[in-house]
Parts: structure tokens; C-alpha cells; sequence
């Protein structure tokens, strides 16, 4: 069974990116082919509420691959498409010290259906605890009204090293 839900999908609006492509590239250091956000459509900072959206398409550097005629969306990347959207709401806002928010680890992970091509990933995202060393957001994942992933997302803050320190 499904666990409830944080936020109803069905009343995102999606006209109303309040952070696309450029905006997430500022907070958050992915690039290339692991840019996993296409945009961040509802911020709710008293609830510690955040959702956003992957855009799947055929071009993805998985689909070639996984699996040939029948491509399907690892699993690994929905959590990572997930991290990204917590580290957007967690830098976003200020409310951890480092230079980004790194992928500490995920817990009570399932996932329920198949992302493919042509689909759009909705993430929601729910902080659960939020420390100065660490923070857990509660994250479920929808195709249309079908909730396909859930698992809790631990980040932890990363500052970077300079080139002559970890050398």
C-alpha cells in the first residue's frame, strides 16, 4: 500500500515555474546528463514542502541502454532526480552551511511503477528532519496520479576542496 500522500499532485500547477533549468543550475552543481530537475513548481517553507518536475525524454543517456526496446528509467536516477530536489529547497533557502548539499545516503526505498520516455517525473518532497549536519526529506515520486517511487533522502553539506588541498 502507498503511503499517503504529502501533497496532492493533481493540484500542482504547473504554468507556475517559480525555478527552471538556469535557476536550479545556480544552487545546485549537476550538469549534463546528470541534470536531473526540469523545474521546481510549489515552495512551502513553513510545511518544508517542495515539488518539481523531471521532463523524461528519448534522448536521456539511459535509454539506449536500459533496457534496449523497452527503456525504463533506473531507479538510481529518480533518487538522484529526488536529491536534486531537496538540495534546491535546503540551499535555496539557507538553511544549511557548505557550498552544496551532497547525497548522504536513502533509506525505506520502493518503487511502485515504470518511468519512461516521454513521461514527466513529479517529485514531492517533504523535510522530516532538519539539522545543521544533516537533513531527511521524506520524497514520493508520480507519473500522471500514480505514485511510482518513495524513499526518504538523507543530505549532508559538502564544502569543496581547493585543487592544492586534496592534492
Amino acid at each position: 500500500m502507498p503511503p499517503e500522500l504529502h501533497f496532492d499532485p493533481a493540484q500542482l500547477n504547473f504554468n507556475r515555474v517559480l525555478a527552471g533549468r538556469r535557476e536550479i543550475e545556480r544552487v545546485n552543481p549537476q550538469r549534463f546528463e546528470m541534470e536531473q530537475l526540469t523545474a521546481i513548481v510549489h515552495m512551502d517553507t513553513e510545511q518544508n514542502l517542495i515539488a518539481g518536475y523531471k521532463e523524461v525524454t528519448a534522448e536521456e543517456f539511459w535509454v539506449r541502454g536500459h533496457m534496449p526496446d523497452y527503456p525504463l528509467m533506473p531507479g538510481v536516477l529518480m533518487c538522484e532526480a529526488a536529491a536534486q530536489l531537496c538540495s534546491y529547497y535546503i540551499m535555496a533557502n539557507g538553511l544549511m552551511q557548505g557550498d552544496f548539499l551532497g547525497f548522504g545516503g536513502m533509506e525505506n526505498v520502493r518503487f511502485r511503477g515504470p518511468v519512461r520516455p516521454g513521461d514527466r517525473l513529479v517529485l514531492i518532497g517533504k523535510g522530516v528532519k532538519m539539522h545543521r549536519r544533516q537533513c531527511i526529506f521524506n520524497v514520493q515520486g508520480f507519473v500522471g496520479s500514480t505514485m511510482v517511487f518513495h524513499a526518504d533522502i538523507i543530505g549532508v553539506p559538502l564544502v569543496r576542496l581547493s585543487r592544492t588541498e586534496g592534492a
